[in-house]
């Protein structure tokens, strides 16, 4: 979510590649496709022919190493590789359109939204603002306005692509949800002091490396899905992954994480009645999108969905500490990779332009 950026089976001999058939990108709504893998794997008496082919997806193969033969894994991969990068594989026009792309949206967010003489965010948060004269009623509203229209299209995607197309939608997702993400920001960041105080551990020895630690790792829990770049500007085709590796292993749900790690952090450094109220909005979407996520994906992916969610957890580790999921000794292979370098500059950055982006928000007198 944009609100965040403030501050998202290894080998045994012999050397066989487990088969990673994926479910059709477009399937009805009605329908529960079983990848042809899952199929070999849960069929109590397959046929003679596909014997060899179930022990094979059974022993699979390492992410990071599919040579060392070091790592055993009990169950095929069903889903998708997060965060693979490949650079050899990128297309350089596809990256100029990109950019070509990010400039005309920021160009147009500014004229429409933001800039005061002809954009509309001032007269929203006006309109919004008139409802109470509590910040912290007027925090929650522009919260739920933001969750109910971003939650809303999500639910609706599969509808719209069919109806639109997959850039299209993608298009009129983004154009909603980003101008309303901002408003949201802006007006928290000017008013996260006007509450009252409820605690001040600002002095405490401690407690903002705490703070500071924990909004760090927050960035990590970022979707997978934030890392295609270029599906989120619409260059690639949009699609909906069914994530496997990395942060997924982990949790199923690491945006939702990572929301909470933030919320928590922030809330204990500023202390005050605003940032409670923004915390328990945010975290209330979040565990929304939670419910509405497995459901998305139960009904795009079907049993393969249901493999993936059996080892899995929502809860980070759950999954781990009960075995149900099983960890590579590679593992650390999943992260070492150009996403999560970019992840950690950016953060980094965020931390430092601190000053410049409260400084920009105070301009525009939300």
């Amino acid at each position: 979510m944009a609100f965040s950026l403030l501050l998202s089976t290894s080998p045994s001999p012999p050397r066989l590649t487990a088969l990673r058939l994926r479910a059709p990108s477009k399937p009805s709504l009605n329908s529960n496709p079983i990848p042809f893998k899952s199929f070999v794997l849960s069929n109590p008496n397959p046929p003679t022919s596909l014997r060899l082919i179930r022990r094979v997806c059974a022993r699979g193969t390492s992410i990071g190493d599919a040579g060392s033969g070091e790592n055993a894994s009990d169950e095929a991969s069903v889903g998708e590789d997060s965060a693979a990068f490949q650079l050899e594989e990128q297309s350089f026009v596809s990256w100029v359109y990109f950019t070509g792309i990010l400039g005309v949206v920021l160009l147009a967010l500014n004229v429409l939204w933001i800039d005061p003489s002809t954009g509309f965010g001032k007269a929203f948060i006006d309109a919004v603002s008139g409802i109470s004269e509590s910040h912290e009623v007027v925090m929650l509203i522009l919260i739920f306005i933001f969750a109910l229209v971003h939650s809303g299209l999500a639910s609706l995607r599969d509808a719209g692509e069919k109806l639109v197309g997959e850039r299209a939608f993608r298009v009129l997702f983004a154009g909603i949800s980003l101008p309303l993400a901002v408003s949201t920001i802006v007006y928290f960041i000017n008013h996260r002091y006007d509450g009252t105080q409820l605690w001040q551990v600002q002095g405490v020895s401690g407690i903002h490396e705490l703070v500071w630690v924990s909004n760090f790792i927050s960035f990590f829990f970022l979707y997978p899905s934030t890392f295609n770049l270029l599906e989120v500007a619409a260059v690639d085709k949009p699609k909906m992954h069914l994530w496997e590796t990395g942060i997924m292993r982990i949790t199923r749900h690491p945006q939702m994480v990572g929301q909470v790690m933030w919320c928590l952090a922030h809330t204990l450094w500023i202390g005050n009645s605003v940032v409670v109220a923004a915390s328990v909005g945010l975290i209330a979407h979040h565990l929304f999108g939670v419910w509405n996520g497995d459901r998305r994906l139960a009904i795009r992916y079907g049993e393969a969905f249901e493999a993936l969610k059996s080892r899995t957890s929502i809860i980070p580790f759950a999954a781990i500490l009960e075995g149900r999921q099983k960890l590579p000794k590679d593992y650390y292979k999943e992260f070492i990779r150009l996403p999560y370098l970019t992840i950690t500059a950016l953060t980094l950055g965020a931390y430092f332009a601190h000053p410049l982006m409260q400084a920009s928000s105070f301009q525009l007198h939300w």
